[in-house]
């Protein structure tokens, strides 16, 4: 039997333990502590709610206002940021694969928030009141496993906004600084502009991107649309895979690829122009650094990456709605930024930093005990373990700061054998 104090307990160590590493002073990596805490136990970046999860003896407006100064602190969201990176980093391999995602913070009754903007509704394509987003995640081609690396919130409102470009590329430079030019970065239509692909090639970095048929590519001498160049491609490899539809079922597709090496134009930098047929009535096309060639395995991988990309969507929703992202209710311009950082804490907290077997065999254990999920583990385990962490938290009558129990100690990961009472 699953004893919740004692796991409570353990999982504050973890945490405890985590950030404990943060370069912040005590009062700062105190208020990171209590905020992950509480977004961990209430799913909710709301400061109320974070405060309930305190308990503190003072009246809970008290609680309120003082982490409502806290979370304004100035560069809280760097820090944050850095701290991640640094952490994730050691998972990131050379061919890891770096998923750039730009998205939206739709905030369509907000009226007094500071800076608001109008953006795109990813969702339904409206035009709201809002804020940009943008993250970056590391996943192995082919792999499960992800590793939240960075966020970031920007508004074209805001004094320092520059360009999207720009907050893209300070994205990118950051993780490669991190993770010392390691990695792959995979960006869908839209990341194909000039603007980041340039930037991209000067940095010396590899990347594999989608783009748009409308793009110039050099072929040979020739200058041709990437859709034209892409209809006239031989596809000499084919492959059947199965796509899991948004209604549950799963839907066979047979697909051809192939390769052209290409430059952009007015660059002499060779790359490669991955095509696959089989997904719509036009050919997918990809750019890449990577070199192709005639050989199976190696178009194969490049073809997987770009699926994996797909695949992870799921996850990529993930931090925002098991977090409650859109429902962040701060004013301040610097508190909603530091409000999306320590959501990316929480993610990495419980995607990345807790072992894999423990995060599987206890907490998505004790969540389907809990009636969590009525029809038992999703596929997508990672909304299963948040909830699992919630329910853990939430349960237990350990505070965040309360002792820990004589002889206990702080590990690198959950121990099982120390988590289940026999």
């Amino acid at each position: 039997m699953l004893n919740i104090a004692r796991t409570a307990r353990r999982l504050r160590e973890q945490l405890q333990g985590f950030l404990g590493k943060l370069p912040l002073s005590k009062t700062a990596q105190r208020f990171v502590f209590e905020a992950v805490y509480g977004i961990q136990a209430r799913q909710s970046l709301h400061l109320s709610e974070i405060a309930r999860t305190l308990e503190e003896s003072i009246p809970l407006i008290k609680t309120v206002n003082r982490l409502s100064r806290q979370a304004a602190r100035e560069g809280l969201a760097d820090d944050l940021n850095r701290f991640v990176m640094k952490q994730g980093a050691v998972r990131i391999e050379k061919r890891t694969l770096l998923v750039i995602d730009p998205s939206d913070l739709t905030k369509k009754y907000a009226r007094k928030m500071e800076h608001l903007a109008r953006v795109r509704d990813g969702s339904t394509g409206a035009i709201s009141d809002g804020y940009w987003m943008c993250q970056v995640i590391g996943v192995e081609c082919g792999g499960h496993e992800i590793t939240p690396l960075a966020s970031s919130l920007w508004s074209q409102n805001a004094p320092d906004f520059k360009s999207e470009n720009d907050e893209i590329l300070g994205l990118v430079d950051a993780v490669s600084s991190a993770t010392e030019k390691r990695g792959v970065w995979v960006m869908d239509r839209g990341g194909d502009r000039v603007k980041i692909l340039r930037p991209l090639l000067d940095r010396n970095l590899d990347f594999l991107i989608r783009l748009c048929g409308n793009r110039h590519l050099k072929w040979g001498r020739k200058k041709l649309l990437a859709r034209d160049l892409a209809a006239r491609c031989p596809l000499p490899y084919a492959e059947s895979i199965k796509r899991l539809n948004c209604d549950g079922t799963e839907s066979v597709h047979l697909i051809q690829f192939g390769y052209r090496k290409v430059r952009l134009p007015a660059s002499q930098r060779d790359l490669w122009l991955l095509v696959v047929d089989g997904f719509g009535s036009e050919r997918l096309m990809a750019l890449t650094t990577l070199p192709l060639r005639k050989d199976r395995k190696t178009l194969w991988w490049a073809v997987e990456a770009y699926l994996t990309r797909w695949r992870i969507e799921e996850t990529i929703r993930f931090s925002k709605q098991a977090y409650g992202i859109e429902d962040v209710r701060v004013l301040r311009y610097e508190s909603l930024k530091n409000m999306v950082a320590l959501a990316l804490v929480a993610s990495y907290f419980s995607m990345a930093y807790l072992g894999a077997r423990a995060k599987v065999s206890v907490l998505c254990h004790h969540a389907i005990r809990a009636g969590k999920r009525l029809f038992g583990v999703p596929n997508f385990r990672y909304y299963t373990i948040a909830d699992g962490i919630r329910d853990i938290f939430s349960r237990s009558h350990v505070r965040p700061f309360s002792k820990a129990p004589p002889g206990s100690t702080q590990t690198a990961q959950l121990n099982l054998l120390d988590l289940i009472d026999t």
